[in-house]
């Protein structure tokens, strides 16, 4: 089976110098590079078209976005793996957006290096479990916050509940979505008891806040 070949990009030489010495430890790897800077990354992908670059964020000239956000451009087919002490949300999402096939942070132990070289090298998508646990956190936040917003609503009945507070007529919203006229009505019977509205000009407002529909319309 042939090697997994890697080319390693950070501005800290020692730094550098210790993660080639543990990836050089590891069974199937082949560091075939290494780079101090983005430009001097790209360069070197273009020569030895490795399998996976593993590079820090912040790096001069080119940071490591803007070398995964490259490569994407050029629909390269060389991985990328971003190595980095940020465990923020923020640079994960800008890592993936940018192109990142996986994002590991520099206090992961060997092992994990060794998981995440490999799964991305099979086509995965590799998270640290220090970020992904951010990330599944902040989904769990934000679906709590909009289910909140909706009252926990149904899709239809939250499109039932746009076009009342459009003014659309109980026999207008039945034609649009297929629906009998008697079974609109009792949406938005359902609607005014579970959200504690007993009039339109409350459901027109409530829209409004949890952005079915603008104050201008």
């Amino acid at each position: 089976m042939s090697k997994i070949r890697v080319v390693l990009a950070d501005d800290h030489n020692l730094l550098r110098a210790g993660i080639r010495a543990l990836l050089e430890d590891l069974p199937g790897i082949e560091v075939v590079a290494e780079a101090a800077d983005g430009r001097e990354a790209l360069s070197l992908v273009e020569l030895h078209r490795p399998d996976i670059i593993l590079m820090d964020i912040a790096m001069p000239g080119l940071s490591g976005l803007d070398v995964a956000a490259r490569l994407q451009r050029e629909q390269s087919t060389v991985k990328v793996i971003i190595l980095t002490m940020h465990k923020d949300e923020a640079y994960v999402r800008r890592a993936i957006l940018a192109g990142a096939s996986g994002y590991l942070v520099k206090d992961s132990d060997t092992e994990e290096l060794g998981l995440a070289l490999r799964a991305v090298a099979r086509g995965e998508t590799y998270l640290s479990p220090a970020v992904s646990k951010h990330l599944v956190a902040d989904y769990r936040r934000q679906a709590a916050t909009e289910t909140g917003l909706t009252g926990g609503l149904t899709q239809r009945q939250l499109e039932v509940l746009r076009q009342v507070a459009e003014g659309k007529t109980t026999k207008a919203i039945a034609q649009n979505l297929g629906l009998s006229i008697k079974t609109v009505e009792s949406h938005r019977t359902l609607l005014m008891e579970r959200l504690g509205i007993h009039d339109v000009a409350g459901l027109v407002r409530y829209a409004i806040r949890v952005g079915l529909i603008t104050s201008d319309e």
